[in-house]
Parts: structure tokens; sequence; C-alpha cells
């Protein structure tokens, strides 16, 4: 049986997130990123767990092409654009508005984006940790596209509230990934719009596909759904370009119906994935290397004696 939370530790935890969102708030944006560039700092000194870890995803996803001194110097770097990124989330409801779009966000290509999104299929849209991916969510239901983002509740469900009223602020719907399967279905059933990240471990049942060289446990569910339902599938990302809190909504694929129809769910996986690896290498230090994106590899077939 899974250990009952501790509430008040909860709630605890809970007051101090909104104690620093409040700080934060009160802070000039240029103040606040200055803040957050010193936390970064420090979390980059004590926190060796995932410090390490982003040394050696960097390292083997790029073997060779930097020195030890110079995958410190990225490591660090990734700690700070995420650091930036919480300022920016907490400033995005007070700056991002119909009528001001314009100065923070720019499209790549707004004509095939708008094509894609206005399809008379259903839609699934596929991004990752990377560049800005709350304020794609946010800025899409902004212009006026109704969309479904699959996502885990936190643990905590005073912050689960809180982050949920922050993403279903300008109409962005959530859905849970455990226990809503069939709301999904209505929403492809209803051609609507339906967003997850496709870069997080599936677990060792995982389908391995290669991404930057080495097998990466991926969840095939959206590439099922895909071919079930007859959708679009769009790849995407917010990748920062400048400051302040300015993004490019970016492409790294378009699949038609039609195209998606002829692959396997394998292949449409790796599809989906390789359209996000060419994304993040356009800037890599945007992508959230901290995480275990390799945690579980294909087991070693046993052969009999």
């Amino acid at each position: 049986m899974a250990k009952p939370r501790n509430l008040l530790a909860d709630f605890c935890v809970y007051l101090a997130v909104r104690l620093a969102v409040c700080v934060l708030q009160a802070l000039p944006y240029s103040a606040g990123r200055s803040l957050m560039l010193l936390l970064a700092r420090l979390a980059y000194l004590v926190d060796k767990r995932h410090r390490e870890v982003a040394r050696d995803n960097l390292r083997q996803a790029f073997p060779g092409q930097w020195s030890e001194v110079d995958l410190r110097r990225w490591v660090l770097d990734v700690y700070r654009h995420f650091a930036v990124m919480l300022v920016e989330m907490v400033h995005l409801p007070r700056k991002l508005y119909p009528n001001t779009w314009r100065r923070y966000v720019e499209l790549e290509d707004g004509g095939l984006l708008v094509r894609a999104l206005l399809s008379d299929r259903p839609v699934l849209l596929v991004t990752g940790h990377y560049g800005n991916w709350e304020m794609g969510g946010y800025a899409l239901a902004l212009f006026g596209f109704r969309s479904w983002a699959i996502a885990r509740p936190l643990d905590n469900p005073y912050l689960d509230r809180f982050l949920r009223q922050f993403r279903e602020k300008t109409g962005q719907r959530l859905i849970a990934k455990k226990g809503e399967f069939e709301l999904i279905e209505q929403v492809l059933r209803n051609r609507g719009l339906l967003c997850t990240l496709g870069d997080q471990d599936a677990g060792q049942r995982g389908l391995f596909v290669d991404f930057f060289g080495r097998p990466a446990s991926t969840h095939k569910a959206m590439a099922v759904l895909a071919l079930e339902y007859r959708a679009d599938v769009l790849v995407a990302v917010a990748r920062k370009v400048g400051e302040p809190m300015r993004y490019r909504i970016e492409v790294g694929c378009y699949l038609p119906a039609e195209e998606v129809q002829k692959y396997s769910v394998a292949e449409l996986t790796q599809q989906i994935t390789t359209a996000l690896e060419r994304l993040i290498r356009r800037d890599p230090k945007q992508y959230f290397w901290l995480h275990r994106r390799w945690k579980h590899q294909p087991q070693r077939r046993r052969h009999a004696a």
C-alpha cells in the first residue's frame, strides 16, 4: 500500500511556494531574473546528483565534442535557463495578453502552424522538456485554440491545484495520465487538440527508439492514438530567442493523417522523437538534461546454455 500523504507537510510546502511566487511577482522582471540566476548557481553547486546526471547525458549525447570544463559550463547554463523559466512563468499572466503577445512570441512558420491547428481532423501536438513548454500551452489557449493537455497530477494536492489554476487560466484543460482515458478518447472523437510531452521515460516496458544516438524508452500511446483516430501529428516547441521573455514557436514536423497512416507504431514514435531531437539540437542548453531520460535500457536477451 502507498504511504499516506502528510497533508500538513504538503500545505507547508505549498505556502513556501506561494511565498516565493509572491516575492517574484512583487519584484520587477529584471530583478527577479537576477535573483533566480544567483539561485541557479547555488543549486548547481549543491545539487550534485542532478548535476552529474546532466553531465553524463550531455557527454553521451555529444560524444567527444566538449572538454569536462565545457561540460560543467553547459550544465550550469541548463540550471540558469530553467531558473529564469520559473520567473517567466510567474510573470506570464501579467504580461501575455491577446494585444501584447507579439512582444513575447514569434512564429517560425505561422501559416503551417495555423493550418495544422485548424485541421478538420483531431490533432496530437507533441512537445518536450525544452525551451518553455508552459509558455507554449499558455499561448495556445490565449490565441483561441482550445486544447487538452495530458499531465501527471502532482503528489502534493495543494501544489497540484495551484499549478492547474495557472495552466487553465487561458482556457487549456488538463487530463490526468491515469484514470481519464475515456476523456482522451472523447477529445479525439470530437476532433479536438490533444497535447502531451513526448520525451518522458516509459519504463522497462516502453518502446525503445533512438534519441541522440541512444535507445530511449518512450511512451507509444500517442502513436497508437494517432493511428486509431486518424489524427494529424504536430511536433513543436517554444524556444527562447531573446530577452525579456522572447520566444519562437518552432515546428519540428507536421504529419497529416494521411501520412500518419503510412507508419507503424514504432516508426511513428521514432518520427516524433527524431523531430524533437532536431529541435533540441538548435540550442541544447534549453533542454532539461537534469532528468534521467535514458534511465531504462533494453534488457539483454539471455541465451540458453
